[in-house]
C-alpha cells in the first residue's frame, strides 16, 4: 500500500470521526427525534455539498487568480477545515492510545484489593480538569488552521544572508541577490498580491533577481497573469529562474518560458549564463525539476543534473538555480558552490519549534527549509510565497530571501 493511499483512508477516517461526533451534537442540542434527524441531515447534505464542489474544482483545474467570494467563504475555509481536522484526529488517536496504554498499565500493576464496605469514587473535577484539557489539545489544531489561513501565510519574512566565497571575484564584494520561489498563483495568492510582493522585492534593492519555480499550480491559464506580476521585478544585472514541478504538471514549460522572455525575464533550462562586472564573472546555472524518484506525474531521471555536467566552470564560481532542492547532492559532487532551491514551502505547516523532524515536506526531502552544507558546497532553501492545498502556513511563515556575496 502506497503513502499516498494511507493518507487518504487516515483522512477519509478522520471525516467519519468528525461526522459522526457532528451528529452526537445535533443529538445533545436536539433532543427529539425529529428534530435530530432533520439536523443531521442538513449536516451532512452541507458537508457532501462542499466536499463535492472542491472536488469539481479541483478536478476542473480552474483556478481564479482574484479571491473571489465564492472561494473565500466556501473553497479556504473547507481546505482549512480538511487539513485542521485530519490533524486533531490524530490528536485524538493519540489521546485514545495514551489512555489505553495506561488503563491497562493500571490494569496490570494494580493488585486487587478487598471490597471495602465505603468506597472512594473517582473525583469529578479530577476527571472534568483532564477532559477540558484534553478538548483544549484536540480544538489546537483549529485555531492554528485559522491562524494559519489568516496571518500565517501572509506574514512575510525578508531574510537576509552573507555567503562567503574564497575565489569571489573582487567585482562582486557585496554583489546582491534576491530569490522568490513557489509563487502558485491562484486566489490566495492574487496577481495583485504578487505585485506587492515584486515591490518589496524591488525595494531591496538587489543586484540580480532569481525565481525558482512553481508559478502556476494546475491551471495552465494562469500564466499569463502571473507572468504580468512578475514582470515589474527589476535588477541591473537581470532577472533570471527556473521552473519547478507544477510548472511541468501543468504543461508551461515551452509557454511560460516564451512568455517570460517577452517579458524581459530568461529562464535556464538546462543552460547557464555568465553574469559579468568589471571584467570578471560567476557562473549563474538553471535546470527543470529533476527528481531521482517518480514524483506524482514526473518520471524518474536517470542522471540528476546530467544536463547541465559540461556548464560546471572550474575557474568560475557557480551558482545553480533548482526547484528541487534534491539536486544537491549531485551539486556538490559536481563542484557546484552555491544551490537555490524551493520547493518545500519550508513545510508549509511545520512544527519544528517542537521537533526538526515535525514536517510534511520530510516525507520527500531532507532539505526542508534554510542552509545545508557539503564540503564545498551550500544549499539554501527558501519557504516560497505562495501555498498548495490548503491556504495556510504554520511555522513556516513565507520568505524573500537576499543574499550578499562576500570575499573571504
Amino acid at each position: 500500500m502506497s503513502a499516498f493511499t494511507i493518507i487518504l483512508c487516515i483522512l477519509g477516517a478522520s471525516q467519519l470521526y468528525w461526522l459522526w461526533r457532528a451528529h452526537l451534537l445535533a443529538a445533545r442540542l436536539f433532543p427529539q427525534p425529529v428534530r435530530r434527524r432533520i439536523m443531521s441531515g442538513i449536516i451532512l447534505a452541507a458537508y457532501v455539498f462542499l466536499f463535492a464542489f472542491n472536488f469539481f474544482s479541483f478536478a476542473t483545474r480552474r483556478t481564479p487568480v482574484d479571491l473571489t467570494p465564492v472561494q473565500a467563504i466556501v473553497v479556504g475555509p473547507f481546505l482549512c477545515w480538511i487539513a485542521s481536522s485530519l490533524a486533531a484526529f490524530l490528536v485524538v488517536v493519540v489521546l485514545a492510545a495514551i489512555k489505553g496504554v495506561a488503563y491497562t498499565l493500571r490494569r496490570i500493576t494494580t493488585r486487587p484489593a478487598a471490597p471495602a464496605s465505603d468506597p472512594v469514587p473517582a473525583s469529578p473535577s479530577r476527571r472534568q480538569l483532564l477532559q477540558s484539557a484534553g478538548n483544549v489539545v484536540v480544538a489546537s489544531p483549529f485555531v492554528a488552521g485559522v491562524y494559519g489561513m489568516l496571518y500565517g501565510r501572509l506574514n512575510l519574512e525578508i531574510t537576509e544572508h552573507r555567503v562567503a566565497f574564497e575565489r569571489l571575484p573582487r567585482a562582486f564584494h557585496g554583489f546582491r541577490i534576491a530569490q522568490l520561489s513557489d509563487i502558485h498563483i491562484g486566489p490566495f495568492m492574487t496577481e495583485r498580491e504578487i505585485r506587492k510582493y515584486v515591490a518589496i522585492a524591488n525595494e531591496q534593492k538587489p543586484d540580480l533577481m532569481v525565481l525558482t519555480g512553481d508559478f502556476v499550480t494546475f491551471d495552465p491559464g494562469t500564466q499569463q497573469a502571473v507572468v504580468d506580476a512578475l514582470a515589474g521585478l527589476r535588477a541591473p544585472f537581470g532577472v533570471f529562474g527556473s521552473l519547478g514541478n507544477h510548472d511541468m504538471w501543468s504543461r508551461v514549460e515551452d509557454s511560460i518560458t516564451e512568455l517570460f522572455r517577452a517579458a524581459g525575464i530568461r529562464i535556464l533550462r538546462g543552460s547557464n549564463v555568465a553574469i559579468t562586472a568589471g571584467g570578471e564573472s560567476f557562473n549563474l546555472m538553471g535546470v527543470d525539476f529533476q527528481s531521482r524518484r517518480a514524483f506524482g506525474p514526473s518520471a524518474p531521471v536517470a542522471h540528476i543534473l546530467g544536463n547541465i555536467e559540461p556548464l560546471v566552470s572550474r575557474e568560475r564560481i557557480n551558482i545553480l538555480l533548482s526547484h528541487n532542492p534534491d539536486t544537491f547532492d549531485r551539486a556538490a559532487e559536481l563542484g557546484i558552490e552555491l544551490s537555490l532551491a524551493g520547493h518545500t514551502h519550508g513545510g508549509q505547516a511545520a512544527l519544528e519549534f517542537i521537533s526538526p523532524e515535525i514536517a510534511p515536506s520530510r516525507l520527500v526531502t531532507p532539505y526542508v527549509a534554510g542552509w545545508f552544507r557539503k564540503p564545498g558546497s551550500r544549499l539554501y532553501v527558501n519557504r516560497g510565497i505562495g501555498t498548495v492545498g490548503p491556504p495556510i502556513r504554520i511555522g513556516a511563515p513565507p520568505e524573500i530571501t537576499i543574499y550578499q556575496l562576500m570575499r573571504g
